[in-house]
């Protein structure tokens, strides 16, 4: 795995370490580490949350770096079919127009990446692993539709981070998750460079509201905003 030269020996291996159960960018994952270290030093209070988790190496990439500065009391929500993607709908295409039912077919037998499919048990597995108690760590499955807002979290969010790509189930999370987020809590989209559809999402729920926010490029698809 190639690293840029700025990322610090303690990131480094957190990266190494989740470099298996995740399908992120290098600057994805290290700028979610670096925004637990700015929740943290901002004292943001809130749990995390990830809807859209695959195998948990974005999980994981928070809950060391929580471990790293020795904080192991903040509550884990992870949102996830655990079967999984769901059914995408038109609004659901690359931005170069390929609909992702298309790249869906082309895989029938479920066992590409476009299908993320992961076990809740190899998920619990995982994220276990680093060590994180595992009273505070959360598994919620099912499609986000059906699970929230009943199953939600019941404390303020501080950091929350979208990556179930279409554009109902990220429209969905926002309805019902950003008013959790605390203020100065960071949210972050993996797929709005992506996936057409999820950028309509995060278009559309922002053009509702009052306040005007600032959508931050972390590459090519991800972007992150944090909260007024």
């Amino acid at each position: 795995m190639s690293m840029p030269l700025d990322i610090s020996e303690s990131d480094q291996a957190i990266l190494a370490r989740i470099a298996p159960y995740t399908m992120t960018s290098v600057e994805r994952q290290s700028a979610l580490i670096e925004a637990v270290r700015y929740l943290i030093r901002r004292r943001v209070p809130g749990c995390i949350v990830e809807c859209g988790v695959w195998r948990g190496g974005s999980a994981m990439a928070a809950m060391l770096a929580l471990l790293n500065a020795g904080i192991s009391d903040r509550n884990i929500y992870l949102y996830d079919t655990f079967e999984g993607m769901t059914p995408p709908t038109e609004a659901d295409k690359t931005f170069d127009g390929i609909a992702a039912s298309t790249h869906l077919q082309h895989d029938a037998h479920r066992t590409g990446h476009y299908w993320c499919v992961a076990g809740i048990e190899d998920v619990r597995n995982n994220v276990f692993s680093t060590g994180y108690p595992g009273d505070r760590i959360q598994l919620v499955q099912g499609p986000v539709e059906e699970t929230l807002p009943a199953q939600s979290p019941s404390d303020d969010i501080a950091l929350l981070r979208l990556d179930t790509d279409w554009y109902q189930s990220t429209k969905h999370e926002l309805i019902h998750l950003f008013p959790k987020l605390s203020p100065g809590g960071v949210l972050i989209v993996d797929d709005y460079g992506h996936w057409q559809g999820a950028k309509q999402a995060v278009d559309e729920y922002f053009a509702g509201l009052a306040e005007t926010y600032y959508t931050h490029r972390i590459d090519y698809t991800g972007r992150l905003i944090i909260k007024a």
